[in-house]
């Protein structure tokens, strides 16, 4: 059993289902800057993303299917980590909504890993930018977004710290 991937996923999820503790309702809402994300918005991005990642889990522990990861996923699972850079996606001009209960999806999602049986054998799935994944890359992988994803969060709690204090 993969105990330190397991371990590692549900210590970086619960990061986030413990900050939730620390947010009024109007912090949630705040964007640091016009056009950027609130933390409500980053958590919607998390919980669907994370959601994404546990499906292909569980598709990749009942598939045959074999391919190659490429070469940016073998280096970014041989660092450990995404890059310490600020990543960004293309400007698409959607407004992520803020989650409505945030704490019980990630519960959720936290649950749901930790009922999957990770010593199957088992295929991959298709990463849309990286390649294919086992089961227990999705898992390392899923963990490394949302530890990639508390730097932002660092910078949005300095902002809200710095200049919304009427919450």
């Amino acid at each position: 059993m993969p105990t330190h991937l397991i371990k590692a996923f549900n210590d970086t999820i619960s990061q986030w289902i413990e900050a939730l503790d620390h947010y009024t309702p109007g912090m949630l809402v705040y964007a640091p800057a016009p056009g950027s994300w609130s933390i409500g918005q980053v958590y919607t991005h998390l919980i669907d993303d994370t959601g994404f990642f546990v499906t292909q889990m569980k598709a990749a522990l009942v598939t045959d299917q074999q391919g190659a990861m490429h070469e940016d996923g073998q280096r970014m699972f041989a660092r450990g980590g995404f890059p310490d850079v600020l990543i960004e996606g293309p400007a698409t001009g959607k407004v992520l909504p803020q989650p409505e209960h945030p704490r019980q999806a990630l519960l959720a999602i936290r649950e749901e890993v930790n009922r999957l049986d990770f010593t199957r054998p088992s295929g991959k799935t298709r990463h849309p930018g990286l390649g294919y994944f086992s089961a227990l890359e999705w898992l390392q992988f899923a963990e490394m977004h949302l530890r990639h994803h508390l730097r932002q969060k660092a910078r949005i709690d300095a902002a809200i710290a710095a200049g919304y204090t009427k919450l």
